[in-house]
């Protein structure tokens, strides 16, 4: 039998540390900052604390944000309240048979990052800098209409409009972000750095 696995419970937390560097650019940066997540608010609010960053973004849209749970409206394809059985639809498959629709919303799925847009009240994506350390989030992101940047890589790849190999290097890369005066020509009004920071 497998041990069990734990998502973010098990996670070595005590390995952060502080990271004054970040903390000053972000509070320094004069837009609005929020950061869109697939893990549980649990898990984001732990990390911003352990790097010292709880006080530098708007907002947090995370895995509740997105799935709020109310299981009075949790239905599978044919209306039924039945838990889907999917190691017996793998071990015996049927023709006729067809996985249920997934009621939850996480990325890469444009559907939740065009969610998750809605939420920060963000009406238009190209006005939103969205920052991301997967690639496959960043096309995602993209094809949404987002201005991209792929954390943790010095290469740009399809889908990056920039790429950063450290967050510590943005005001090298986008210096624009500071300056004031060309931030108040472009309404901007996004999730996180850029009007849009996203962890």
């Amino acid at each position: 039998m497998k041990a069990p696995i734990f998502v973010h419970g098990g996670l070595p937390y005590e390995k952060l540390r502080p990271d004054p560097i970040l903390r000053s650019l972000l509070l320094s940066l004069p837009i609005r900052k929020v950061i869109f997540t697939n893990a549980d608010e649990v898990h984001a609010l732990k990390v911003l604390n352990k790097l010292g960053l709880e006080d530098c973004f708007e907002g947090i849209i995370c895995f509740e944000t997105l799935n709020p749970i109310d299981k009075s409206n949790a239905t599978t394809n044919n209306g039924s309240h039945e838990i889907f059985d999917i190691i017996g639809h793998f071990s015996q498959p049927k023709a006729d048979s067809v996985l249920p629709k997934t009621p939850i919303l996480c990325k890469p799925s444009q559907v939740a990052i065009e969610r998750a847009l809605d939420l920060a009240n963000i009406i238009n994506p190209h006005t939103t800098l969205f920052f991301e350390d997967s690639v496959r989030n960043v096309q995602a992101g993209k094809r949404v209409g987002l201005d991209t940047v792929l954390v943790g890589k010095s290469q740009k790849v399809v889908g990056a409009d920039y790429a950063l190999e450290s967050i510590h290097n943005i005001k090298e890369i986008l210096p624009q972000l500071w300056e004031v005066e060309k931030v108040a020509e472009v309404t901007y009004s996004g999730v996180a750095v850029k009007t849009s920071v996203i962890a």
